[in-house]
């Protein structure tokens, strides 16, 4: 039996150019701070990799992930971003609390992807451990932070040449 091929088949790197005048939001929440510091930087190294000038990525911070919904449209609506890179980490505890944060949280940023039709990059990391986390926030392209934004990204290149 055929193995199976598992992981995010990025696509060739956009020329220097494409991405230059593109800005990036990126959202993070006041949870995990460490963990979350650590999925920024794998978000702007992503960036920077697909030509995004440093001066065009913007940090913002929601209290947590419940929050970010209302954040990301706002912040597309506002027309100070092209696309929103959301950064957390929510880490399952001992109550149902973890359920709600984590499926309203994702529930939401589907919604104001098609409210808005401006890409969002789903960078909220929902695990049952902090070693979880820690494995999904370390150095690289493995970084969820940085396959967050090449998500955003490509999104906004495919919804660009839609329109």
């Amino acid at each position: 039996m055929k193995k199976l091929k598992t992981g995010y088949a990025a696509p060739k790197k956009p020329g220097k150019k494409e991405f230059a005048g593109v800005r990036v939001a990126l959202l993070a929440t006041r949870w995990n701070t460490d963990i979350v510091a650590a999925l920024d930087q794998g978000a702007r190294e992503c960036c920077r990799d697909w030509g995004v000038a440093d001066d065009n990525v913007k940090v913002y911070h929601a209290p947590g992930a419940y929050e970010i919904p209302l954040a990301t449209q706002t912040i597309l609506d506002s027309g100070e971003a092209d696309a929103v890179v959301t950064l957390g980490a929510v880490i399952r505890g001992d109550t149902p609390h973890f359920d709600f944060v984590a499926g309203e949280c994702a529930r939401g940023l589907m919604d104001v992807q098609l409210r808005t039709g401006g890409p969002v990059g789903f960078g909220v990391l929902t695990v049952n451990t902090v070693e979880q986390a820690w494995e999904r926030a370390g150095p690289g392209k493995t970084n969820k932070g940085y396959e967050a934004a090449a998500a955003a990204l490509e999104m906004l290149r495919l919804v660009r040449s839609l329109a």
